[in-house]
């Protein structure tokens, strides 16, 4: 049986309303970063997630007002690290001024600049493989050429315009 709604549904115009029901689903939270030379360039995401398998493909959301991106655009590598359920200072750290993004992180670097923060729960190292424009955001898929990971520690989740764990679901009683 099908229930009407009670009300009129929220257009999208308004962008609080829109923000809000956004804000209702849980995303992981990434830093993509590269290392040249002694130069660190890199943001943080919370707009991450896995596409495929084969080939192995994940992708993130820039805003298109990034000045960051159009640095690591043209990298040969970067490198994407999952933060821990510990990282959240970290990861405002890097959302936060350019110059301070990096100051006091525990850092880790690849030979060829793929660049990782210390501690988190996966480091992917990638290379872009798209990138599509999309609104006021660029959709960028990342394709995966090694890795790193620990799904036994928990990551740090985004959720309802805050920082969140996961918590494992109690089993239920048999009845």
């Amino acid at each position: 049986m099908t229930t009407p709604i009670d009300g009129a549904l929220t257009p999208t115009s308004d962008g609080s309303a829109l923000r809000r029901a956004y804000s209702c689903f849980p995303t992981g939270v990434v830093a993509v970063c590269h290392q040249s030379g002694d130069q660190s360039i890199g943001l943080a995401a919370s707009s991450f997630a896995t596409v495929s398998l084969d080939p192995p493909l994940v992708s993130l959301c820039v805003q298109n007002e990034s000045t960051t991106w159009p640095k690591l655009r043209n990298a040969p590598v970067l490198g994407v690290s999952v933060f821990a359920h510990d990282q959240d200072a970290e990861c405002k750290q890097l959302a936060g001024a350019a110059d301070r993004r990096f100051t006091g992180l525990e850092l880790e670097t690849t030979e060829d600049g793929a660049l990782f923060i210390g501690g988190a729960v996966a480091q992917l190292s990638c290379t872009i493989y798209n990138e599509i424009p999309a609104g006021d955001h660029s959709l960028v898929l990342l394709k995966v050429n090694a890795l790193r990971a620990d799904p036994v520690q928990e990551p740090l989740v985004f959720h309802a315009s805050t920082f969140r764990a996961l918590e494992r679901k109690k089993a239920s009683a048999p009845h």
